[in-house]
């Protein structure tokens, strides 16, 4: 049961509701501006909460769930509202039916899976339409929601992420309240972005949870299907430092056991990125990276790849000088280092009586 909040704490909640209030019935009798009144909307509760505010709404240690739990990304309005209309439900009854009626609008699923995705596994509803129709905008929003991190390269919504997965996909009494063809959309979107949100030591215990798939036949076990969601993701990535950032943790498939086509897919999406030109037009970084991860995941073949890869290189004459530049400052660099070692190395021993 959730302590009673402090009536300054109250008060400021109970605003910040009917600002919500306000501007989604502006967007709904404003059809001309509906698109850019849900837009505010959805920057304005995904915004970071300021000192002022933070003095307000934590005002004591215990109000808010989120103030004790470090969630690894900053501390945003929708998480306290989140919290709040779980512990006040009928405080949320008319905002959501409010995004009800825009239902069909941009923005309007985002709005719900910031604002509803705990309530919604904390209240009871009996009409399994209606719940069919929550679960699958909160995993239509979610997904929506976590890309905006990814294009920014950002960690705002690490705290819906985490509570996707910590508290429901890895809870079989929580993950059983939608249903089953929502599971199945929810952990696929888990799949795309646990990397992403760094939660990999829960990896082996994701894949225990994977819910049944009824092609799972043609597509293998949930380590294939996760391998696969994966590979789908690495290839819609145009971040830099966020695809970086997965080769750097793709390593963590070593030893999983995975089917011939799912194994030669995750290989042929890892050797795209080593070579130069269409259609990724990988950098020199992303090159290196994900020859890296290739060979730490793929070793068997190692050196014909290597091979192949340099007979390719020479289609692209226009990298020649670019690739002997390099190949030159590594030689010259691996030379400095062999001397500074040897230097080194020699006046340890120097000293050693």
């Amino acid at each position: 049961m959730q302590q009673a909040l402090p009536p300054r704490t109250s008060d400021y909640l109970t605003a910040l509701t009917q600002e919500i209030e306000k501007k989604l019935q502006r967007a709904l009798v404003s059809p001309s501006q509906r698109r850019n009144l849900l837009e505010e909307l959805f920057a304005d509760i995904a915004l970071e909460v300021d000192d002022r505010a933070r003095d307000i709404i934590l005002g004591r240690e215990d109000v808010i769930s989120l103030a004790e739990v470090e969630t690894g990304g900053p501390l945003c309005f929708y998480d306290v509202l989140a919290d709040y209309f779980v512990g006040a439900p009928e405080k949320g009854k008319h905002i959501l039916d409010l995004i009800v009626q825009l239902w069909s609008q941009s923005f309007a699923s985002n709005i719900f899976s910031l604002l509803f995705h705990k309530w919604l596994f904390e209240v009871q509803l009996d009409n399994s339409d209606i719940l069919l129709r929550y679960s699958s905008a909160l995993v239509q929003g979610a997904t929506k929601v976590l890309w905006i991190d990814i294009e920014s390269n950002t960690r705002c919504f690490h705290s819906l992420f985490q509570y996707l997965l910590e508290e429901v996909a890895l809870v079989p009494q929580q993950l059983k309240k939608i249903p089953l063809q929502a599971q199945r959309d929810l952990f696929l979107l888990l799949s795309r972005f646990i990397l992403f949100y760094n939660i990999v030591d829960k990896l082996e215990r994701f894949l225990k949870q994977f819910p049944d798939y009824p092609n799972a036949l043609f597509v293998g076990g949930p380590a294939d299907i996760f391998v696969t969601e994966l590979a789908d993701q690495l290839q819609k990535l145009k971040v830099e430092p966020v695809l970086l950032h997965y080769l750097s943790h793709i390593k963590v498939l070593q030893g999983m056991e995975l089917r011939m086509t799912t194994s030669t897919r995750l290989k042929a999406c890892l050797y795209s990125f080593t070579s130069p030109g269409g259609p990724m037009y990988p950098t020199r970084a992303v090159r290196h990276a994900a020859w890296e991860a290739l060979n730490f995941l793929f070793p068997v073949g190692r050196y014909p790849r290597h091979l192949i890869s340099l007979f390719f290189r020479l289609l692209y004459p226009w990298c020649w000088p670019s690739s002997c530049w390099n190949f030159i400052m590594s030689c010259i660099r691996a030379v400095m280092y062999s001397l500074l070692r040897l230097i080194f190395g020699g006046w340890e021993k120097l000293k050693r009586p």
